[in-house]
């Protein structure tokens, strides 16, 4: 009985924080654009426009849904249930952290654990795409199935680099399981360089690193990869006849695909939630500088406004940024914010990379595309993976 109360409450609190990071990623990603691009983002709902994403839910929720009287209806309905789905489900077999003990009950900071979880999640990322195909199909309209068909090339081409990558690093581990894979990076060599799967021997992986990477990008149809939506070629693509709930369903589907990636990225090549650095050199400390120096600043900027409402909202923000740093000085809390903090901030690094590239490279044709992936990245992962084999069969 413990372990079913524990599952279920591992699974509301995964629901309920991934779906707040979902709604709030958007408005990460529109500051990022903005401030790149030498604008202010929004900032009109709310203080710093944080309330921003609750009005746009507000406002997808109660605006009419069209349903276009040419489209096949049940799949036009199907497709964005589809996308969601297949894009959520792999968020319960991902470990955000190691095992931690609550109420006398020892368990791991992860809703399900399973042995071959890296392939689970690659038949999941690869079923995600029938619902970008099914979208462009069933709503009958010459540039909803351009776009779906499009999506369906594009998995086809960047499955096979991106699977390789994932292979390579698979030879060294030993080990389809995600917390295995996180264990095999554990330790450090010459007592400070972490043993993640970027530096270790016999062949670090930085290319699979890489070669991974740019496949997420084809995968989850962020720019320069967005041909399936490409704007100025097929109006807005698979989703051009979806309205409402059902348009924001794939936008859900495409955030929730891009932390699926940087999480994945995280965990078999950057060691999971393992730290940078050893905690005898003051690695366990890192959160409390961090939040610490964040509450500094809202402070400082608080004593002199850009605007009025600053200087309610900075010190706000500076008192919760001085409480969490307080509660990373605690043991107790410190075993388990540390390892979800470490985790975090590499898989965050990933997706702030996802949103710079957006706002920095502009699209790419579609024959750059498909001819990028099969005549650049294939033949560099096969190399990749076959000097990787060799080197793990010689040591």
């Amino acid at each position: 009985m413990p372990y079913l109360i524990l599952a279920l409450i591992k699974t509301v609190l995964v629901v309920a924080i991934i779906m707040h990071v979902l709604a709030y990623l958007q408005w990460v990603e529109r500051k990022v654009i903005a401030h790149v691009q030498l604008r202010v983002g929004p900032r009109r709902v709310g203080p710093h426009g944080l309330l921003q994403p609750l009005a746009d839910v507000i406002k997808l929720i109660t605006k009419e849904g069209l349903i276009p009287s040419h489209v096949h209806t049940v799949f036009y309905f199907l497709a964005p249930f589809l996308a969601v789905v297949f894009a959520l489900i792999p968020m319960a077999l991902i470990p955000y952290g190691g095992d931690i003990t609550v109420f006398g009950v020892h368990t791991s900071m992860q809703v399900t654990d399973v042995s071959v979880g890296i392939l689970l999640v690659l038949g999941l990322s690869g079923m995600g795409v029938y619902g970008v195909a099914l979208a462009g199909w069933a709503s009958n309209n010459k540039y909803s199935l351009m776009g779906g068909l499009r999506s369906s090339a594009q998995m086809i081409s960047y499955e096979l680099p991106m699977a390789m990558a994932i292979a390579a690093p698979l030879l060294m581990l030993n080990t389809l399981s995600f917390r295995g894979m996180v264990d095999g990076q554990a330790g450090f060599y010459f007592g400070f360089l972490p043993k993640w799967i970027v530096f270790q021997g016999p062949f670090p992986q930085v290319i699979s690193f890489l070669l991974f990477i740019t496949a997420g990008f084809a995968e989850t149809n962020r720019v320069p990869f967005d041909l399936p939506e490409a704007e100025n070629e097929l109006v807005a693509g698979f989703h051009t006849e979806y309205s409402s709930m059902q348009f924001a369903a794939f936008f859900m589907a495409e955030y929730a695909n891009m932390i699926t990636v940087s999480a994945i990225a995280t965990i078999l090549f950057l060691g999971g939630w393992h730290p940078l650095w050893p905690a005898e050199y003051g690695s366990k400390f890192v959160p409390t500088v961090i939040f610490g120096l964040s509450a500094l600043v809202c402070f400082s900027h608080a004593a002199s406004p850009a605007r009025p409402f600053d200087r309610i909202t900075l010190p706000v923000f500076g008192v919760i940024f001085l409480g969490i740093a307080g509660a990373f000085l605690v043991p107790v809390i410190q075993t388990v914010l540390l390892p979800l903090f470490w985790f975090g901030a590499k898989t965050g690094t990933i997706l702030f990379v996802f949103i710079w590239v957006r706002a920095t490279l502009p699209r790419f044709r579609y024959d750059q595309l498909m001819r990028f992936a099969w005549t650049f990245l294939f033949p560099l992962a096969i190399a990749n993976l076959f000097l990787t084999g060799l080197l793990v069969a010689l040591s």
